[in-house]
């Protein structure tokens, strides 16, 4: 087993790295996940002067990987934003293409489920500029409730049966397909 660590840029990715699915898929893959996961709170303490305390308290911890879970937003690139944290031996960056919340819009069957429409889905989720907005609009229109707040959101989706490996298998979700393809690399590397 390979011990694992996450930084993540935010509550909602530490929720999903944190849920019961993942983390059993990380030990169904060969990690043992070290919790509880870092956030950093927002992408300004992922840069280098800022998340060294973070990599250190993993590393107090014994991990031998740490992977950062971040967003892309405004960069116009997924180098850019690897670049502005700066990669590290011993350390995996996974940049969500715009938001993790497209990754939510790629997870087919839970919002099918969420929605009680078996026909439900959605093209492009990694093209949407704002994909929280989309979906706060969709739940407005699917099932007359609407969510106020990211952690609110997070947790309808887990609660619906959320997981990354539903969205890999979306055609045009890449990053999550970059994600768990990478974690798989890692643990079969060790």
């Amino acid at each position: 087993m390979v011990k694992i660590g996450f930084i993540c840029e935010g509550k909602t990715e530490k929720n999903v790295i944190e849920s019961d699915r993942f983390q059993q898929w990380l030990s169904l893959n060969g990690f043992d996940c070290s919790l509880p996961v870092i956030d950093a709170k927002g992408n300004g303490n992922l840069l280098p002067h800022k998340i060294e305390a973070l990599r250190q308290e993993l590393l107090d911890r014994h991990v031998q990987k740490i992977v950062i879970l971040t967003d892309m937003d405004v960069d116009s690139c997924i180098t850019l934003t690897k670049q502005r944290i700066t990669e590290r031996e011993g350390q995996l960056i996974i940049v969500a293409v715009k938001q993790i919340e497209a990754w939510f819009l790629s997870d087919t069957p839970t919002l099918q489920s969420l929605f009680g429409d078996s026909t439900f889905s959605f093209e492009y989720p990694e093209q949407e500029t704002n994909p929280f907005f989309t979906l706060q609009q969709l739940l407005l229109t699917k099932t007359n409730r609407g969510v106020g707040s990211k952690s609110i959101l997070v947790s309808r989706m887990l609660k619906y049966g959320f997981t990354i490996e539903n969205a890999a298998q979306h055609p045009n979700c890449p990053s999550a397909t970059y994600f768990l393809t990478k974690l798989q690399t890692l643990a079969s590397a060790n």
